[in-house]
């Protein structure tokens, strides 16, 4: 049986808020976009985690009704984004789990259940 692909877990609004290009203006638009650049991470990999991967992008607030697209899982957190990343972390073992954000709190909260962890610049290279 084969094993199960790496997870990576995009914190979307994490992603979105280090570049100051008018997300705000437009949440949804800004995950979608973040959405559509992940694509070819699916099959591609990332640096140092080959693909294909297993890609989640989770959104919250605004950006909540974002839909998926093919290669890119889209997790809806009814609160607390930073709660589903963290769950989605905990549930992923024993496959290799990464969490694309600059979050302290939530780097130490995934890193307590084996994930690795990256900054925003790891699928969006101007941030």
């Amino acid at each position: 049986m084969p094993s199960p692909l790496p997870l990576v877990i995009v914190d979307a609004a994490n992603v979105v808020g280090s570049v100051p290009d008018g997300w705000w203006r437009d949440r949804r638009g800004a995950a979608e976009r973040l959405r559509d650049s992940l694509v070819p991470y699916a099959c591609d990999g990332l640096p140092g985690l080959p693909g294909p991967v297993d890609l989640v992008l989770v959104v919250e607030g605004r950006a909540r009704d974002v839909a998926p697209v093919p290669g890119v899982r889209v997790e809806a957190a009814a609160g607390s984004g930073d709660d589903l990343i963290a769950e989605l972390a905990a549930d992923a073992a024993p496959r290799p789990c990464l969490v694309v954000t600059a979050d302290r709190e939530l780097r130490r909260r995934v890193e307590a259940h084996a994930a690795r962890c990256a900054g925003p610049r790891t699928v969006r290279p101007g941030a």
